[in-house]
């Protein structure tokens, strides 16, 4: 089932829309040095998928190492809305916790990603 979700950025001056097949896929924590430290919990869509609708010239990019990915963050609130992924440069990771009607701690079944190696980490081994 296609439906479109709306997401905004705290202060509310970034809003974006993002189109989902299924509902949010992939969702997860990550233990890379930025996802460790901005604990987001993430999910991916296709490019083609995320339109910012409001605030484009409010979002500030942060790159890092190979500048390749681009996070985006409100330049006013400072949310972490979404990034160009940088090995998967087809899909974008974004915000779910940004997601209007979600509730991102209704499960307690959130993955840990390994950021390095891009696997899930063992529960055992946390």
């Amino acid at each position: 089932m296609i439906g479109v979700m709306k997401g905004t950025c705290h202060c509310g001056a970034v809003e974006f829309e993002v189109t989902f097949q299924d509902g949010p896929e992939n969702i997860r924590r990550r233990n890379c040095s930025l996802c460790q430290r901005k604990g987001a919990i993430m999910s991916d869509v296709p490019v083609t998928d995320i339109r910012v609708i409001r605030g484009e010239d409010k979002l500030t990019l942060y790159q890092w190492n190979t500048k390749i990915a681009k996070h985006y963050f409100c330049g006013i609130c400072g949310i972490y809305t979404h990034h160009k992924k940088r090995r998967e440069p087809t899909k974008y990771g974004f915000n779910i916790t940004c997601l209007e009607d979600v509730d991102p701690f209704g499960s307690s079944e959130i993955a840990l990603a390994n950021g390095t190696s891009m696997t899930l980490l063992d529960e055992d081994a946390t």
